[in-house]
């Protein structure tokens, strides 16, 4: 992609669109049930405006509660609170507000209302697991997201999918059992009804798939912009390694927040175990062990995978070998001494 520019009309396009296949939904639910077409579409168009804008004034504080994060107290963790405030200023950015989850797992993520407002959170896990350089690693990935704003879209859209799988079920139902709405059965009420719940399950697949298209690709954009702050592309690198292997190995649920994640833990525990699973396909000296050579090769063959692609498609995150591979390139583009701003997402 041709940079920033890129990821803005994506998410602009994202929301537009999510919001049109909304509006048809609740269009369609309205008129099924009882009100006129024009009434119907102003109904449908102030449902999903008040919908967002719900998501967009709860979602932070959702996030907050469902993490049970505690926010720092100023000289708690000063190297934190030093680092995040270096790289916000390296930024151009406000510096966020900091926190830690009581999580042994390692991960990392920010969330909020506008970038003056965000809040970065890192578990505990992290800090324990992982070394300072790539901590820092982390902090710049996640202060990509504050720089490009994409948390704020993914708080606003992040609804609509499930509140339109809902739709479907109780408008299904109600079809169902019911066999009316006001229209009667003169109008074939039942019938639209079951027309309409259809529809909702269609829309629940689509804005799904959309959302997780951009959730997808912002990681992405934020990998890039930590590679670049911290100048630390192999650091990261690590650091991505690390937690895809701590949130594998633990026995805990994934919660509803994890799109917002620095990884998914549910993606994670399926990476790992499918490298494990090809572990001898791709020991090409058979000596028990993947080198580094063998690692590349495993992870671009994993990326060329047409099946890998198809099971991307309903994930938050890119698979963890797609992200490190992007950092080689990245890196190798810092190391020949050519490197410009411009170029921070030309790998992307």
């Amino acid at each position: 992609m041709a940079g920033l520019s890129a990821l803005k009309r994506t998410m602009g396009f994202t929301i537009i669109i999510i919001f049109a296949i909304f509006l048809g939904l609740l269009t369609i639910i309205s008129y099924a049930f009882f009100l006129d077409p024009f009434t119907s579409l102003l109904l449908g168009l102030f449902g999903g405006l008040f919908i967002m804008l719900l998501q967009y004034l709860i979602g932070p504080a959702i996030v907050a509660a469902s993490t049970g994060l505690h926010y720092l107290s100023p000289g708690e963790n000063q190297w934190l609170e030093s680092k995040v405030s270096e790289l916000s200023t390296r930024s151009g950015i406000p510096m966020p507000r900091l926190a830690v989850v009581p999580n042994r797992t390692p991960n990392a993520f920010v969330f909020g209302r506008t970038q003056k407002g965000a809040t970065l959170a890192v578990h505990q896990g992290l800090l324990e697991r992982l070394n300072e350089d790539e901590v820092e690693g982390v902090l710049g990935h996640e202060l990509g997201h504050v720089k490009h704003r994409d948390f704020i879209i993914v708080t606003i859209i992040s609804a609509i999918p499930l509140i339109a799988y809902l739709i479907a079920r109780t408008v299904f139902w109600t079809g169902a059992r019911s066999g009316s709405g006001r229209r009667g059965s003169k109008e074939g009420g039942a019938g639209l009804l079951l027309v309409a719940a259809i529809g909702a399950y269609v829309v629940y697949i689509l804005t799904t798939l959309l959302t997780l298209r951009l959730t997808r690709l912002r990681e992405h954009y934020a990998d890039a912009y930590s590679a670049f702050l911290t100048g630390k592309p192999r650091q990261f690198q690590s650091a991505l390694t690390k937690i895809a292997y701590g949130l594998s190995m633990s026995p805990e649920e994934p919660n509803g927040a994890r799109a917002f994640f620095i990884e998914d833990p549910a993606q994670a525990k399926r990476d790992v175990a499918n490298i494990i699973e090809q572990k001898s396909r791709y020991d090409l000296d058979r000596d028990g062990v993947l080198s580094e050579r063998e690692l590349n090769l495993a992870m671009e063959e994993e990326a060329r995978s047409n099946w890998r692609k198809a099971n991307e498609l309903f994930s938050t995150h890119p698979p963890i070998y797609k992200r490190i591979l992007l950092l080689r390139e990245i890196e190798q583009d810092l190391g020949s001494g050519t490197f410009q701003q411009s170029d921070i997402y030309r790998h992307v």
